[in-house]
Order: C-alpha cells, then sequence, then structure tokens
C-alpha cells in the first residue's frame, strides 16, 4: 500500500487496478481543487470587500443614522457608540440589525446584509465605526 499526504493527513492510495496512477491523481487534485475552492468562497464571504464595505459604511451613516443620528450619538433609536456597545454580546446585536426589534420602529435589515456584513458592522461599531470615504 502507498500512501499520499495531503494537509497533514495520510490518506491511503489503493493500489487496484483503476484506482492508481495517473487517474487517481487526477482524481485527487480535482477532488482538492473543488474543496480549496469552496473553502476559498467561504473566506471571501467572512469580509465584505472593500467596495461593499464603502457601501456598508454608507448605508449605516445615511440609513441607520436617519434614526440614531448622523454621528451615531442617537436620536430616534439608542446612540451606537463603542463605549455603550463594547459589553453587549455581538450575535445579539447582529440578530438585531438582521431582524429587527418587533414593536419598535428598528426594521430587519436581513434583506440587503448578509449575516456575515451584519458581523462586520457590529464588530466596527463596537470599535468605532469609520466615516464615509
Amino acid at each position: 500500500m502507498r500512501f499520499l499526504a495531503l494537509d497533514v493527513k495520510i490518506l491511503p492510495v489503493p493500489a487496484q487496478r483503476g484506482l492508481s496512477g495517473p487517474f487517481f491523481y487526477g482524481l485527487l487534485c480535482c477532488v482538492a481543487f473543488n474543496v480549496l475552492g469552496g473553502v476559498k468562497n467561504v473566506l471571501a464571504d467572512e469580509f465584505p470587500s472593500l467596495r461593499r464595505q464603502a457601501d456598508i459604511v454608507r448605508l449605516v451613516r445615511q440609513d441607520c443614522g436617519s434614526c440614531h443620528g448622523m454621528t451615531l450619538a442617537g436620536g430616534l433609536g439608542p446612540a451606537l457608540l463603542p463605549a455603550l456597545l463594547h459589553d453587549k454580546p455581538a450575535e445579539s446585536l447582529v440578530a438585531t440589525i438582521l431582524y429587527g426589534r418587533p414593536g419598535t420602529p428598528m426594521p430587519p435589515w436581513g434583506d440587503f446584509l448578509s449575516e456575515n456584513e451584519a458581523r462586520w458592522i457590529v464588530d466596527k461599531l463596537q470599535k468605532g465605526f469609520p466615516d464615509e470615504p
């Protein structure tokens, strides 16, 4: 039995006819390419692109700012400043962005933002939200 090292795992390479040699390695490369391509797509979705970040900053400053204040220091909605948000659970803030707060003026933004984009917003709000570009 031969072995092939792949990402720290050792996989046995069957020596049976049809599953050895170039065919097997070609198949293995195709599978690895698809798996790694999928990982790349997941990682790419982790953070918004720079262009999308600029769009989100504009959305938060303009649309969210219409209730939370243009400087996010409060208005109809509460202030969204780091000093007030740093100890709030991020998951709760993400849920509020995506699903809104029923019975309040806070609307859901899940039709416009992905979960990862909402996480990015929360991260920035808790650290100090950037100005519009």
